[in-house]
């Protein structure tokens, strides 16, 4: 199983418009982050977790022309508001994108979206199929999958992570319950939310997600959905324990299936 990267930024991305601090005038690649993405192959599939505005740009960048599904985290923007280019791949491999949300995000999508579910569209308008997406583990494509449900703000609004196999990756959560962190205890690598040194009301810190590393213990951890409020890769790095390191845009990740 190898996992790309495709963004590790927060909701507006790195830089951001407008911004001269430090950060966003760092001409370090991994100080330029896009909208949180990952990209997961295995066994001859792929597919992206979230789809935000940069999914165009993405898949371009990593020159990805084929994928196979995509899973929703939540419903929020900056992850899937990339859904329309889905369009180009409904061209190529002439089927529909197959979309994994749960009820709440596909009431958003069709909503944002309403034209790709028109009786009668216009054509070209991006191909969706929706599967329901729940707390309970499903397969897909052989690939056990195990939704882990967290806090993005408050009890009314939430955010699915994955377990695959071995891996788990979560973002935008503030606080997840041991009833869910018990799925994702065993994970040789977890990938967390960590949004800046400060504390916030719906995103991880930085010494929040250190916390909880710690807690469930994997081999090897990454933070991601990160803001330029974070700091300079060079200078946050060394401040991380030796499992845990920041992501970047384009690091890859390879686990044994």
């Amino acid at each position: 199983m190898k996992i790309t990267f495709l963004g590790t930024g927060t909701s507006q991305g790195v830089p951001v418009i407008g911004c001269n601090c430090r950060v966003c005038r760092s001409t370090d690649p991994r100080d330029i982050r896009l909208r949180s993405s990952i990209l997961v192959e295995w066994s001859g599939y792929r597919f992206v977790v979230d789809c935000g505005p940069d999914f165009r740009q993405q898949m371009l960048r990593y020159n990805v022309n084929s994928i196979d599904a995509i899973l929703l985290t939540h419903a929020h923007k900056d992850h899937l508001g990339g859904l329309d280019d889905v369009r180009a791949f409904n061209y190529f491999l002439k089927k529909p994108t197959d979309v994994y949300a749960s009820m709440e995000v596909q009431e958003t999508i069709r909503r944002e979206y309403a034209y790709a579910f028109e009786k009668e569209p216009y054509p070209g308008v991006p191909e969706i199929y929706l599967h329901t997406l729940s707390s309970k583990p499903f397969q897909f494509n052989n690939l056990p999958v195990i939704p882990v449900r967290a806090t993005h703000f408050n009890n009314r609004h939430f955010v699915y992570g994955f377990r695959f196999a071995d891996f788990t990756y979560i973002t935008d959560a503030v606080k997840i319950s041991k009833k869910e962190k018990d799925k994702i205890r065993g994970s040789k690598v977890i990938v967390l939310n960590a949004l800046r040194k400060e504390r916030h009301y719906s995103h991880f810190s930085l010494e929040e997600a250190l916390a909880l590393m710690a807690e469930l213990k994997p081999e090897q951890g990454y933070l991601t959905h990160i803001s330029h409020q974070m700091g300079l890769y060079t200078e946050v790095s060394p401040l991380l324990p030796d499992i845990v390191q920041l992501a970047y845009d384009g690091l890859a990740v390879t686990l044994s299936e």
